[in-house]
């Protein structure tokens, strides 16, 4: 099955990180997408195309650019399936 994902947009406020960390964040995000839900699949409603609501993610104090993209890709994943984090 492929799946495509558009993500319309990501807004890090208050996250000050270089050019080629939001790289690494922006790849590290679509990978662990990938990942989670080549693992848990898509619900019956999404396999046609459909919206995921937006919202806000609390990000760990510390965490670089590969943990906070994990994390992000996790709670979407989270709202995708429908379940509570």
């Amino acid at each position: 099955m492929n799946i495509n994902i558009d993500i319309e947009k990501l807004i890090l406020e208050g996250m000050p990180i270089s050019p080629s960390q939001a790289r690494l964040l922006q790849a590290t995000v679509a990978a662990e997408l990938e990942r989670l839900l080549a693992n848990e699949g898509l619900p019956d409603n999404l396999l046609s195309g459909g919206v995921v609501p937006g919202g806000a993610i609390q990000l760990k104090p510390g965490t670089n650019p590969t943990q906070m993209g994990q994390q992000i890709a996790q709670e979407i994943v989270i709202k995708i399936l429908g379940k509570q984090s």
